[in-house]
């Protein structure tokens, strides 16, 4: 199977008049399949020719845990939804019906996390491919990327560290593995009849053959950077609720020891660190500076 399942098959046989039974026991098991994920995010991960569920699904994150820079989340949602009501449109022009997403920025911005919170608002799932792996060969990337599960986004993680492994893998004497051209014919060629959604995440948007980059395969590219004013508002608000006094003194403390480069990963680390305790996080800003 290339939907995630292992292959097996099971047959059933019953009298004509009984027939309705299976349809009986095929509603029932769905429904029941539906039930233990539901309000859960699946990932799946590659696994030979096959999408396999990586571990138990996942409460859904909330869409509203995740704080980017005003209007960018927004900006996002509104196109993917705008897409995934598209399909006519995109069929009665013989457009492949796809969509694809790059998130770029420094490490830590928030850019996996919003994919993953995205896909609970949603209700899909997450399909990661690792371009890097030794055994993943263009066939199978072509074959995996064309078999995505359904209701899944398709998530290719540091894809511009992807070949630069793959070189240094090959000196070695492993397997070559994922070409790149192999990986623009697999972006090129997934045009199933269900919609595809690709994300795509990388630190060093400059690494980036603009090959990569043109639209068909990216049409949608957004910079998730470091916090800004207005999120590392929002973020000490979400920790310490009411708290505005001193979120005023935290964004002053910030701007005082001029620091201008923060991650929301930092943040959240010295806001969970002193989960109860905003006057010591004030007291503890520097640490920001000390831990870029």
């Amino acid at each position: 199977m290339t939907n995630g399942t292992p292959f097996e098959t099971v047959t059933l046989t019953t009298l004509y008049r009984d027939r309705y039974l299976f349809q009986e026991l095929l509603d029932e098991a769905k429904n029941i399949a539906l039930k233990a994920n539901e309000g859960k995010t699946v990932i799946y991960t590659s696994w030979g020719s096959e999408w396999r569920p990586f571990g138990l699904p996942r409460k859904k994150r909330l869409i509203e845990s995740v704080i980017l820079d005003e209007g960018i989340k927004s900006k996002i949602i509104v196109d993917v939804q705008d897409f995934l009501r598209s399909g006519n449109w995109y069929f009665k022009r013989g457009i492949p019906y796809r969509r694809g997403y790059l998130l770029y920025g420094p490490p830590g911005s928030g850019k996996t996390s919003f994919i993953q919170s995205l896909a609970g608002y949603l209700d899909y799932n997450i399909c990661i491919l690792n371009l890097s792996e030794n055994n993943l060969t263009d066939d199978r990337l072509n074959h995996l990327m064309n078999n995505i599960p359904e209701r899944s986004l398709l998530l290719l993680e540091d894809i511009d560290a992807a070949f630069n492994k793959r070189s240094q893998t090959s000196e070695k004497g492993f397997s070559s593995g994922v070409t790149f051209s192999g990986l623009l014919n697999a972006l090129d060629g997934v045009a199933s009849a269900e919609e595809c959604i690709t994300f795509m995440t990388t630190n060093h948007p400059e690494k980036l053959d603009p090959a990569l980059l043109r639209p068909g395969r990216v049409d949608f590219k957004v910079l998730i950077d470091n916090a800004s004013p207005y999120q590392i508002q929002q973020m000490f608000l979400k920790f310490y609720e009411n708290e505005t006094e001193k979120c005023e003194l935290f964004l002053k403390r910030i701007q005082e020891l001029n620091i201008t480069k923060i991650s929301t990963a930092q943040l959240q680390g010295l806001f969970v660190y002193n989960k109860r305790d905003p006057a010591n996080a004030i007291k503890m800003v520097a640490t920001l500076k000390h831990s870029l």
